[in-house]
């Protein structure tokens, strides 16, 4: 239950993010495309709002992977995610 998955799939990433009340980003000053991030609440002023074209754009590009986790091993709803290599993932 509180094993990581790891998914490519656009639909599944954007479900899990806005179930959790994330906004897709990147890391402020990181250059062209930027370093990836799923932004929550309290916002994190390291961070730079983007939408999620140009968001699945940068994840292709770099040809991304999303590990996330659903439930907390006490079996509550996580936000644990990671961007890492498709072939780690």
């Amino acid at each position: 239950m509180s094993e990581a998955a790891s998914t490519t799939d656009h639909d599944v990433i954007r479900k899990w993010v806005e179930a959790r009340g994330g906004t897709p980003a990147r890391v402020r000053d990181t250059g062209e495309g930027g370093v990836l991030r799923i932004d929550f609440e309290p916002k994190d002023e390291s961070l730079e709002p983007i939408n999620w074209e140009d968001f699945f754009s940068i994840f292709e590009q770099r040809d991304l992977a999303f590990l996330h986790q659903d439930m907390t091993e006490d079996g509550q709803t996580s936000r644990f995610n990671k961007f890492v290599d498709r072939s780690d993932g």
